[in-house]
């Protein structure tokens, strides 16, 4: 097959072609003769130390280029091989090694996934039985996030893939569209259920060598001792500063892929390329399009209705998030992580793709340089992509203040916990995340969940806490002690885990 076909769900291309009966006008001879100058105001606007992209056309890298510093004050460069963590484009990697393995019969799709990973269990036992593989790729399991059960916490994913079973379901299974993380990191290990070999082994091997992802890897611990490394930054008390990488080696087959845009551009090659790269055939055809076809429809929120009013249809195939977008197919996602931030398109009938990533949170700095790439390309119009989404982001920080000023507002003034604080010290416990330790320390109470949340308890109201991270990129969040029916305090409420109950048999020595 020739490299450059296009590989486009059938019912899709009619969609489209009726979407797009006029041909679009030539565009301009050279879409990125201004694109040097656009990174550098987005830079600006968003306070971003360093940006890198590239762009595919036709089969060709057009455009690799790195923008500003690694890290804030230091002077190191960023180029094209510098190397960030693009976190959850690493899902459309994973789908690409299951796909590996559906070619060669050794999987299929509908597997169940209990036929691969023995013992793996879900909240409910029917779900369970019926969950498939094509499940774990489509963000349709019906449970929620979860995020903290593997992010800063002390489990590895053998640890996060046992305790998942105690995550209640928030909708009904395959009901709707519900973005779950974990799900990716059970379907990373069922590569080595099937192989014999980890999901970081079979990547290296099967994606990354041939296709010439020299500096690509799957854990932080990689990156100890290379020079050309992005550092992650982070906006704490309005200013953007550096941050430590945070190990997120358990996330797997979710999001724990580092690569650069050169080596990503390899990867968008092989994609458009209908999974052939340098004439060899890497993915079938067939994998291919499953990967692009709708799996699970997506709902368009306000924000993506206003910015996208030419949309017609959103949905999650496996590992990309699909759209159409003024009458083309689009195959994309975005990463997220402490300090970096990553976006890859695709439109297959352009021949085009385009990766953005930098190394700052809290910004839209990826996705205002791809739609802009994309837009360049089809036909140049006075949409100022990175306007908008400062705009977006105005609004959203609104929203945020306007939540804490109502949060200020419920406080109950003049007011004093019902217990010393030393009563309120004491280790709580979960099923699911593990144990809280509450201690006094300098007469003030300190709380421990695993092995980066730990902060300092203010008195608020009632028996109710703020709680302000050791961890400044945590920020603060709220806890509450409490009572049972004697008054005694019996759990504490942690946000954004939840409720621990008091341990009351002290357990044994060694």
């Amino acid at each position: 097959m020739n490299a450059q076909r296009l590989v486009i769900p059938v019912y899709l291309t009619i969609t489209l072609a009726v979407l797009s009966l006029a041909a679009h006008p030539a565009m301009a001879q050279d879409p990125l003769s201004d694109l040097d100058n656009y990174v550098t105001r987005v830079m600006y606007d968003w306070e971003a130390p360093g940006v890198a992209v590239a762009v595919v056309k036709d089969d060709r890298v057009v455009y690799a280029k790195g923008f500003g510093v690694r890290e804030l004050g230091g002077n190191d460069p960023v180029d094209q091989h510098t190397v960030f963590a693009i976190a959850s484009t690493s899902k459309a990697f994973t789908a690409a090694a299951l796909g590996i393995l559906v070619d060669e019969e050794r999987l299929r799709w509908n597997d169940r996934v209990t036929d691969h990973l023995v013992g793996f269990e879900l909240y409910d036992p029917w779900v369970t039985r019926e969950l498939m593989v094509r499940d774990l790729l489509s963000h349709r399991s019906g449970l929620p996030r979860g995020d903290r059960l593997w992010y800063g916490s002390p489990f590895d994913r053998e640890e996060v893939l046992e305790r998942v079973r105690l995550l209640e379901p928030t909708r009904s299974f395959r009901s709707r569209y519900g973005y779950q993380n974990i799900m990716f990191t059970a379907a990373g290990e069922i590569v080595p259920a099937v192989t014999d070999t980890s999901w970081d082994a079979f990547l290296q091997a099967r994606i990354f060598e041939p296709l010439g992802m020299r500096s690509s890897s799957t854990s932080v611990s990689a990156l100890e001792g290379r020079e050309n490394v992005a550092t992650p930054h982070g906006k704490i008390d309005g200013r953007v500063q550096p941050i430590p990488w945070r190990n997120w080696d358990n996330l797997g087959g979710a999001g724990a892929v580092n690569s650069c845009v050169a080596d990503l551009a390899q990867w968008i090659r092989l994609q458009l390329g209908g999974g052939v790269y340098e004439g060899r055939r890497l993915l079938s055809e067939d994998v291919i399009e499953e990967m692009h076809t709708p799996q699970t429809i997506v709902p368009r929120s306000d924000d993506e209705e206003e910015l996208f009013p030419e949309t017609h249809f959103a949905a999650y195939g496996l590992g990309w998030r699909l759209n159409d977008y003024r009458g083309r197919f689009v195959a994309r996602h975005g990463g997220s992580l402490d300090g970096m931030r990553t976006h890859i398109a695709l439109v297959p009938e352009e021949n085009l793709g385009v990766v953005a990533i930098t190394n700052v949170s809290e910004s839209s700095v990826p996705l205002a340089i791809v739609w802009h790439v994309i837009d360049q390309y089809m036909e140049p119009r006075e949409k100022d992509w990175n306007t908008l989404y400062l705009a977006e982001a105005k609004e959203s920080r609104a929203r945020t203040d306007s939540m804490r000023a109502r949060r200020e507002t419920e406080r109950l003034t003049d007011t004093a916990p019902s217990h010393p604080l030393e009563e309120f010290a004491g280790r709580y416990e979960n099923e699911l995340f593990g144990d809280v330790i509450v201690q006094l320390e300098d007469d003030r109470l300190v709380v421990r969940v695993g092995p980066s949340y730990v902060g300092d308890l203010e008195h608020w109201h009632l028996n109710t806490f703020q709680v302000t991270w050791r961890d400044s990129y945590l920020g603060q969040d709220y806890l509450g002690f409490v009572l049972d029916r004697m008054g005694r305090v019996a759990a504490v409420d942690v946000e954004g885990f939840g409720r621990f109950d008091r341990e009351r048999r002290p357990r044994p020595e060694g």
